[in-house]
Order: structure tokens, then C-alpha cells, then sequence
């Protein structure tokens, strides 16, 4: 069955259907948590830590007032802990690289979009419950919605492009896909990020995207396959 936070779809068609104030969908091992405000849309791990990031910092209980993501944050989410006076690192994907970085600046709220949220003064691991507790404390204590609290994040358009391919070769390493991932990163400048890599579990280069305008990353994203497709098999 299709459900968790893997397919929030289907809290959310059940929170519609029953008039919820809030939809809470958990993995299969309850590290990980994707919520719902109460109109149905699905908020995932950059909302909420973007929530509790500026709940901490302006309570004052967020040390240094660092957090630590991935590099598959929403570049709207880095705006936003800059406009809150945060500090951001970035960590490669993986909450056990998230942790190591946590522990390296000191930083006590960490995690990934996925959902993957670590309170380091709580616990040393992703817990899916901890992360509701601390949203819902939030929730009662400002006496807001989760809509309206999410409004302290305004994410970037974003694409994401999956290329299966039977040779491992990094991109960026390949002097004519470099090129055109170059060409891209310069229109965008600080308005976009393009984040090109080979997976790590399966036989694809996936090409991301972010920018202010969808149309012209979309077309920039096809630029960047077309030249990986040219020059890996």
C-alpha cells in the first residue's frame, strides 16, 4: 500500500475527507516525518526545520544558531535561515553525513528534505515522533496553523532529471558537460543552483535544478542532460 511519508498523498486525501487540522506521515521505521497543513498541502523536511529554526532562534535556544542540511535543500530554504540570522552548512546526502557535521560545528538541528530531522539535544539519530513533538509544540505555543508557519519558507521551482546510464562517469569530470553545467550556473547566478551527480544506489547521473522561473530551468535542465547523454552511455 502506498502510504508514509513516501506518499503523503494519502494522509492528505484523509485529512481533507475528515476536516484535519494536521497530517503526520512517518516511514517505515519511523525516522523519517512529512506533514500536511491543515488546506492539504504536504510540507517535507525543509519546512519544517525551516519552522523550527525560526522558532529556536528567536526563543534563543538554538546554539550559535547553526543548522546543518544537504546539498538537496531548496535553495528557498537557505534564503529563509539567512533572513532568520541562522547560520546553514551543507553536508553531503545522508543523515550519518549530517550528523558528522552537526557534531563538527556544534550545531543542534540538522537534517535532510527527505524528512530525516535530528535534534541533537534530544536524541544522536533521526526520529520521526521527536520531529512531530517538536513541531506540534511550536504549533501550540505560537498558536498558529502549520500554513501560516510555513510561510517563513518560500521554496524555488525545481526540477529534477533522472539519466540511466551503464558507465559510471562523473559529469563534471567530462570537459563538454562541465562546460554546459558552467554556461548554466553563470545565467542563474545567486537566483538558481544546479546540482549534478551520480547516485550512489542506482545506475543514473540525476541533473537538479532550482530557479525563480520553471520554464528556463526546465529548458537549461534538457540542455544539461542532452550533453550527458552525448558524452556517457
Amino acid at each position: 500500500m502506498k502510504c508514509g511519508s513516501l506518499h503523503p498523498e494519502f494522509i492528505r486525501e484523509k485529512l481533507l475527507e475528515n476536516n484535519a487540522d494536521l497530517g503526520l506521515a512517518f516511514d517505515g521505521d519511523g525516522d523519517r516525518l512529512i506533514t500536511v497543513d491543515e488546506k492539504g498541502e504536504i510540507r517535507d523536511g525543509d519546512f519544517i526545520m525551516a519552522i523550527c529554526a525560526k522558532y529556536l532562534i528567536e526563543e534563543n535556544k538554538l546554539p550559535n544558531k547553526k543548522i546543518v542540511t544537504t546539498v538537496m535543500s531548496n535553495l528557498g530554504f537557505d534564503k529563509a535561515i539567512e533572513t532568520m540570522g541562522g547560520e546553514l552548512t551543507k553536508a553531503k546526502i545522508g543523515d550519518r553525513y549530517v550528523i558528522e557535521e552537526m557534531l563538527r560545528t556544534g550545531a543542534y538541528l540538522g537534517g535532510e528534505q527527505s524528512g530525516h530531522i535530528i535534534f541533537l539535544n534530544h536524541h544522536t539519530t533521526g526520529d520521526g515522533v521527536i520531529t512531530a513533538l517538536q513541531l506540534l509544540n511550536i504549533i501550540y505555543r505560537i498558536k498558529k496553523s502549520l500554513s501560516q508557519l510555513s510561510k517563513c519558507l518560500k521554496k524555488y521551482p525545481q526540477i529534477l532529471i533522472n539519466i540511466p546510464i551503464n558507465e559510471r562517469k562523473d559529469p563534471n569530470e567530462i570537459p563538454e558537460t562541465n562546460r554546459v553545467i558552467s554556461e548554466v550556473e553563470k545565467e542563474l547566478g545567486d537566483s538558481g543552483r544546479v546540482l549534478v551527480r551520480l547516485s550512489g544506489t542506482e545506475q543514473l547521473i540525476r541533473v537538479m535544478l532550482e530557479g525563480k522561473d520553471k520554464k528556463k530551468i526546465d529548458k537549461m535542465g534538457q540542455e544539461i542532460a542532452r550533453a550527458i547523454k552525448k558524452n556517457i552511455k
